[in-house]
C-alpha cells in the first residue's frame, strides 16, 4: 500500500462518507461507492482488488441481533456435550487401543453446533418439513454426545463407538446406510457434505419454483472445516449456488486453522482466501473472527493500529499465540507497536489469553446465523475462527498434533 501523501485530504473524504451514512443511509453510502468505482473504471484508474475485506467481523457489535434464551443453561449443556464427546472417544481407545476417533475437531466447533441446535435448526414438528443439516464428519462424536443427553442414545451405545461388528455400535462418521434411523446424509469422505448440500438446495429451489413441492422456509445447513475446503468437491460447485441464487443454503466453515497434519495456511490467511473465493462466486460472506472480549479494545483503538496488526498477522502466528499463552501474545502480537502495548496495559496475561475467537462466542455466532437466515437472494457462508482442541488445555489446544489426540491423562482431564 502506498504511503498517504495528504492525510488531511484523506480524512476529509472519510468524514464525508461518514456524514452520508449517518444523515442519509448506509445504503446511500454504498451506492456512492459503487458509482465512484464505476467512474474510476471509466477513467482507466487503477483500482485495488476488492474481493476481501479487513480481517475483522462482518457484523458490527451495534448491528448484532440480540441472542435470546438462558445463556448460562446453554453453556452448561455445551460443556456437558463437549465432555461426553471427549469421554466417549477416550473410553473407546482405552478399551481398544488404536480405535481412533476425533476429540479436537468437535471441541473447536461445539458452539457453532450448539447455537444452531438451540435456535435455528428446525425439526418436523407442527407440520414443518424440517431443515436439512450436513454435519462435518469429524464432529460426529459431538452429535452422539448430544443425543445421549437428549435420551436418544444409551450409554451402552456410546461404549460401542466405532465398534459395529457385533451390532448396536455407533459408526465413525455420518453414515445413513449403517445407521438409517439416525443419520440423514453421508458426509465422509471429506468434501461430500458441501457438494451434496449445494445440489440439495438447488433441487429444493427447482421444486419450489415449479410448484412441485412446497418447501416453504426450509433451509439447508452444511458444516465443514477449513482444511476440508482443499478437497475438490468442497468448492467445486459453489459457482452454481451463487448463479442460482440459493438463498436457502448456508455453509458454516469451522476455521480452526489446522488440518490433519498441521496448519491449513501457516504463512497465509485461510479466512481471507476463502472470503475471496466465495465472494467471487456470488455468495454472501459473513466473517466471525473475534469474540466480544475484543470489542472494547477495538472501540478504544482510534488510530486503526489494532486492525492493522490483525490484518498483517498470519495464521501460523495466531496459532502460536494461542498455544504459548497471554504473556507471549502480549510480547509478540501487541508488542510490535508500542501503542498497542499501552492499549492492553491494564489487562493481565490471563485476560489476554482469554481474548476469545468468534467461533467460541455464542453472541457473535447467533448474530451471524440470524443474518444468514434473513438473506434470501444469495447463499451464505459463515467463516468462523476457532481454536482446534478448544478446552483440552496443554494436552492439545492449538497444538499441531491435536487432530490425532485420542487420549488425555488425568491431569489434562
Amino acid at each position: 500500500m502506498n504511503d498517504d501523501i495528504d492525510p488531511l485530504e484523506t480524512r476529509e473524504w472519510l468524514e464525508a462518507l461518514d456524514e452520508v451514512a449517518r444523515h442519509s443511509s448506509p445504503e446511500r453510502a454504498s451506492f456512492l461507492l459503487q458509482e465512484l468505482t464505476k467512474h474510476a473504471k471509466e477513467r482507466r484508474l487503477r483500482l485495488p482488488p476488492a474481493i476481501t475485506t479487513p480481517f475483522s467481523n462482518t457484523i458490527a457489535p451495534q448491528e448484532e441481533k440480540m441472542m435470546p434464551g438462558d445463556l448460562f443453561m446453554e453453556r452448561r449443556i455445551r460443556s456437558l456435550v463437549r465432555w461426553n464427546a471427549l469421554a466417549m472417544v477416550m473410553r473407546a481407545n482405552d478399551n481398544d487401543e488404536g480405535l481412533g476417533g476425533h476429540i479436537s475437531s468437535f471441541s473447536s466447533s461445539a458452539t457453532l453446533y450448539d447455537v444452531g441446535f438451540n435456535h435455528f435448526f428446525r425439526g418436523t414438528a407442527d407440520g414443518h418439513p424440517g431443515d436439512l443439516v450436513f454435519y462435518q464428519g469429524h464432529s460426529a462424536p459431538g452429535m452422539y454426545a448430544r443425543s445421549f443427553l437428549e435420551g436418544r442414545l444409551e450409554e451402552a451405545q456410546l461404549d460401542k463407538f466405532r465398534r459395529e461388528v457385533d451390532g448396536g455400535g455407533l459408526s465413525s462418521y455420518p453414515h445413513p446406510w449403517l445407521m438409517p434411523d439416525y443419520w440423514q446424509f453421508p458426509t465422509v469422505s471429506m468434501g461430500l457434505g458441501p457438494i451434496q448440500a449445494i445440489y440439495q438446495a438447488h433441487v429444493m429451489k427447482y421444486q419450489q419454483s415449479r410448484g412441485l413441492v412446497d418447501h416453504g422456509d426450509r433451509n439447508v445447513w452444511c458444516f465443514m472445516g477449513d482444511g476440508e475446503c482443499d478437497e475438490p468437491e468442497s468448492l467445486g460447485a459453489i459457482s452454481l449456488a451463487g448463479r442460482e441464487k440459493l438463498g436457502n443454503l448456508h455453509f458454516v466453515v469451522n476455521c480452526n486453522l489446522q488440518r490433519l497434519d498441521g496448519p491449513v495456511r501457516g504463512n497465509g490467511k485461510i479466512i481471507q482466501e476463502l472470503e475471496g473465493v466465495f465472494r467471487g462466486a456470488g455468495w454472501h460472506v459473513i466473517k466471525v473472527i473475534w469474540g466480544r472480549k475484543w470489542d472494547p479494545l477495538l472501540e478504544r483503538d482510534k488510530t486503526g493500529l489494532l486492525q492493522k496488526r490483525m490484518d498483517e498477522v498470519c495464521d501460523g502466528e495466531l496459532q502460536n499465540y494461542k498455544y504459548n499463552g497471554g504473556a507471549y501474545t502480549r510480547e509478540h502480537f501487541f508488542g510490535k507497536y508500542p501503542e498497542l502495548l499501552d492499549l492492553v496495559a491494564e489487562l493481565s496475561d490471563e485476560d489476554i489469553m482469554y481474548l476469545n475467537r468468534g467461533g467460541h462466542d455464542p453472541y457473535k455466532i447467533y448474530a451471524a446465523y440470524a443474518a444468514a437466515s434473513e438473506e434470501q437472494e444469495r447463499p451464505t457462508v459463515i467463516l468462523a475462527m476457532t481454536v482446534k482442541g478448544y478446552g483440552t488445555g496443554e494436552a492439545g489446544e492449538a497444538n499441531n498434533e491435536t487432530h490425532s489426540l485420542k487420549k488425555l491423562d488425568m491431569e489434562s482431564l
